[in-house]
């Protein structure tokens, strides 16, 4: 069983619900066809009846709940809520009502707060921080947790690396150049988030165009120090760095270039020095290894709530429902 696959197995045996609010595209109608027809999540749509009988010809969405803001009366008390909780920043109730019923996503947001959800998935037809900003703004990081990151798991066909060429990319979507501390944290996440969705034990490289020391630069000396905070506050972490790619997953290069690393050559969570890094390593992967990617998934907000590419497809949005169904179920 692939890796999707396993996922949406697991998401079935403790049904989450999602809301999907860019209900202006047909691609968010076929996957959530889907979705309900293989029993995956019970979903919610955020939009008007008019604008998703539409969008969803030719699709059975019978079994999907649909929230219409402006005709709701739940509307009203989401916007009081907001309000509440933003009104310290400024926020009135005419721009909390505003927001509301122009912007689907807060109100997705809004009933993950509440409860009237459990997750919300975004991203087709807008950016990552049109996404991202209003579950920064009203569900926030989970107790504990420093930093609020993105990583894209990758599943890479034919692949003797990683675990079977399962990997998690981190942090590939959000966070533009982290310092040593918040690569630290995102080490720590991205941990976490293998474990969990890859039911693995995580094995984790920091990355660099060095490998222990073999070049001297201020951006090496930022991913050492990662490594060091990392070890002292995750002791039970199997980590190391700084390692060049090839030196992370390839056990023959590793032993050359780190004989002395556990971690070297056995990697299956590869943490970027930055989002530059991330990004074109991700994409190049996907395109010209012809992985899956799935993502950006965030890690560290109190609910989860994740990123699609704008050119995902609708089996792209089934995959990232069904992995934010299972990061619901913890």
């Amino acid at each position: 069983m692939g890796f999707i696959e396993n996922i949406k197995e697991r998401a079935k045996k403790q049904v989450k619900t999602i809301v999907l609010p860019e209900t202006m595209d047909h691609r968010t109608m076929v996957a959530c066809d889907t979705i309900l027809k293989e029993g995956i999540a019970n979903i919610i749509l955020v939009g008007s009846e008019e604008e998703i009988q539409t969008n969803s010809i030719g699709c059975d969405i019978s079994k999907a709940k649909i929230i219409h803001p402006a005709t709701s009366q739940l509307t009203e008390i989401l916007v009081q809520e907001l309000y509440e909780l933003r009104k310290e920043k400024g926020m009135t109730l005419e721009e909390a009502r505003r927001l509301l019923l122009e912007d689907y996503m807060y109100y997705a947001c809004m009933l993950v707060k509440m409860g009237y959800a459990d997750g919300a998935v975004s991203g087709a037809c807008h950016s990552t921080s049109n996404t991202l900003r209003p579950a920064l703004q009203i569900i926030k990081t989970a107790p504990g947790v420093d930093l609020v990151s993105a990583f894209f798991l990758m599943v890479v066909p034919d692949c003797e690396y990683g675990e079977h060429g399962t990997f998690i990319f981190a942090d590939s979507g959000l966070e533009q150049n982290p310092d040593s501390n918040k690569l630290a944290s995102i080490a720590a996440s991205s941990a976490k988030s293998f474990e969990l969705l890859v039911e693995k034990k995580p094995v984790v490289a920091m990355l660099s165009h060095s490998t222990k020391g073999s070049a001297s630069h201020a951006d090496v000396d930022k991913v050492v120090e990662a490594v060091k905070i990392a070890k002292e506050k995750y002791p039970s972490l199997e980590l190391d760095g700084e390692l060049q790619l090839d030196a992370a997953i390839v056990p023959e290069v590793a032993k050359s270039k780190a004989p002395d690393s556990t971690v070297a050559g056995h990697a299956n969570v590869l943490v970027f020095p930055d989002l530059d890094a991330g990004n074109i390593g991700y994409k190049l992967v996907q395109r010209l290894a012809k992985a899956e990617a799935y993502g950006p998934i965030t890690q560290g907000i109190a609910s989860p709530v994740n990123d699609l590419s704008r050119g995902c497809s609708p089996d792209d949005i089934v995959g990232v429902v069904a992995i934010t169904a299972v990061q619901a179920q913890k």
